[in-house]
């Protein structure tokens, strides 16, 4: 229906456009010029991302020593079905980049580690260059590590979760960066969930590698917009400044929608994950499965020990790609199916208040370390305990969301 409507209207605007032929008056050009701008905006112009604006960055990486930060995630876009895309390393050494080693993050450089699972240095086999691990016995390039690099080049998708430790990584390599005058440059990627700010506010004294600066859970911002945050509010080791360079996009605003291409991680499958990941990510602090083990991550919740009575909906976990041994493993749990949720422009607490209040017994369900590490704050457990509403809780975050807004206005970088 919709191709037969746009035919039906490019027919009706040719039609106008052929009855002003001839020799239109002033008021006709005018009309004639409202008709164009009509139709080119039934084209919607493609987003380019930062890694396929190649006139931008390799000239800046010519003749130098360069060391890439990317994961699976970390390609170039083509124009060819049969070959949709190019990861960027390839690309980089096909068009004569000297790269001298590669830095991988959380899941690895292909993507197929676990949450949390070691990643261990070694070679890559396809381009035979080393593979540095920035989640195994460091998680920031060490002085020996950044010898003789001459330019570092960060491109990673991001999904905009404080507690995605993708960001985490980029603000360690920047600080590594500014404290070796090594440049670094990074490329942007469209975010998922930039369209809004929500959550609650990490903590100073629980900053770490789930959330390194005092920032809401969701912060509606793509990753060179928070790298240029992050450089100018001082938020780098001892106030450093990186030296530091932000490919932007084309045709990306922060309520556009994109469907990412390739999983950013072995258990956001889809965008529906990505979606639910801010709410449903809170209960990796507690006992509740999340859909690890099945291939509905982040899309259901449920464990055995929940109210059976209170559910008509039950899944068992099994080890699986991205989770080894997930939790509630091969138990029959009861929770809730959230496959169909359409696109979310809040955190929703429904679902973990929904899980606490008809788990029977309470000592079963957080994980407080874990769960205060997730949240930013030890509050949230301490409220969803005293029987505090949604409302009520969400309140309470207000303050330091309209904080950091204000400071987030500053580098915006999109509409």
């Amino acid at each position: 229906m919709a191709i037969l409507s746009v035919f039906k209207n490019t027919v009706l605007l040719l039609f106008i456009a052929l009855s002003y032929c001839g020799n239109p008056s002033k008021g006709d050009k005018k009309s004639q010029t409202t008709i164009v701008s009509q139709e080119d905006a039934m084209v919607e112009s493609p987003i380019l991302v930062g890694a396929n604006r190649t006139d931008r960055y390799l000239p800046l990486l010519k003749g130098k020593k360069v060391a890439v930060v990317a994961n699976q995630t970390s390609v170039i876009f083509k124009n060819t079905p049969a070959s949709p895309y190019t990861h960027i390393v390839d690309s980089l050494l096909a068009s004569g980049i000297t790269i001298k080693q590669v830095f991988a993050p959380e899941h690895g450089f292909r993507g197929e580690a676990d949450a949390g699972e070691k990643v261990t240095d070694g070679k890559d086999e396809k381009t035979g260059l080393p593979l540095i691990s920035l989640y195994g016995k460091n998680r920031k390039p060490t002085k020996a590590q950044l010898k003789d690099i001459e330019v570092v080049l960060f491109d990673i998708q991001d999904v905009g979760v404080r507690f995605y430790t993708y960001i985490a990584t980029m603000q360690l390599v920047m600080e590594a960066c500014a404290e070796n005058n090594i440049p670094v440059i990074v490329l942007d990627r469209p975010n998922p969930n930039a369209h809004y700010v929500d959550g609650p506010s990490m903590e100073t004294e629980h900053q770490g590698f789930l959330g390194m600066t005092n920032i809401p859970l969701v912060y509606g911002m793509t990753i060179g917009e928070y790298a240029n945050m992050i450089n100018e509010e001082g938020w780098l080791d001892q106030q450093l400044k990186a030296d530091l360079t932000v490919v932007t996009m084309e045709n990306y605003d922060h309520n556009k929608d994109y469907e990412l291409p390739i999983r950013p991680s072995p258990n956001l499958p889809n965008n529906t994950s990505i979606y639910l990941y801010p709410s449903l990510g809170f209960f990796e602090g507690t006992n509740i499965n999340a859909g690890r083990g099945t291939e509905f991550q982040f899309q259901r919740y449920g464990a055995s020990f929940l109210d059976k009575s209170k559910y008509d909906f039950t899944y068992t976990p099994k080890p699986n790609f991205g989770s080894k041994d997930p939790k509630e493993n091969g138990k029959l749990c009861y929770g809730k199916d959230l496959s169909k949720t359409p696109k979310l422009n809040k955190v929703d607490l429904s679902y973990l208040l929904d899980a606490y209040k008809n788990t029977k017994d309470k000592s079963l369900f957080f994980n407080t370390s874990g769960f205060t590490k997730h949240a930013g704050t030890a509050v949230l457990q301490k409220q969803i305990e005293a029987g505090l509403s949604e409302k009520e809780i969400k309140a309470t975050w207000q303050k330091d969301i309209e904080a950091f807004k204000k400071i987030r206005a500053k580098y915006v970088i999109y509409d």
